[in-house]
């Protein structure tokens, strides 16, 4: 039984949506798959500012997602793949919430729009790398009708990570 998702309203990150994500991302878990560790204040600083400049100049970004009283739960969004490896010159699709809105349907709502955004924006095809072991965005990709394509080694953690793509056209 498919339970209906949550509305979710999306908005380019202000800088105070930095220390929104901080704090919903200064867990443990929430960290697990991009190196287990916290990332300090700073790096969401310069990451809203980047996806700022993102949306000014391409039309999307990641986005500050917002949760049913208007706080700031986490984002969800599509950037130019940032990393030096993997699927260079592409358009990533990604998410990340807080652990206290997991299981309740946010991410895949969020991603819904973003795909619906995105396309709009006029991007082809996305991508999203996933560890294999993440189960919960190996879920969202393939609720998306994401296809696993290719697999890459994580440089920095020397673990699988796959990649996932869908092509954005009208059919």
């Amino acid at each position: 039984m498919n339970r209906p998702l949550p509305a979710v309203r999306l908005r380019v990150p202000t800088h105070e949506d930095a220390f929104a994500w901080h704090r919903a991302f200064d867990d443990p878990e929430v960290m697990e798959f991009f190196g287990g560790t916290s990332a300090a204040l700073s790096f969401y600083e310069e990451l809203t500012a980047r996806q700022r400049r993102h949306d000014a100049e391409r039309g999307f970004c990641l986005w500050s997602v917002l949760g049913a009283a208007d706080e700031v739960i986490g984002f969800t969004g599509a950037q130019p793949w940032p990393q030096e490896w993997g699927p260079k010159g592409e358009t990533e699709i990604g998410w990340r919430i807080g652990r206290e809105h997991w299981g309740k349907g946010y991410v895949t709502a969020a991603a819904r729009e973003t795909l619906d955004r995105v396309r709009a924006a006029g991007v082809p095809e996305v991508v999203a790398v996933i560890r294999p072991d993440n189960e919960r965005s190996v879920a969202v990709a393939r609720r998306l009708g994401m296809e696993p394509a290719e697999t890459f080694t994580h440089p920095r953690l020397n673990v699988p990570a796959l990649c996932y793509r869908l092509s954005l056209s009208r059919k």
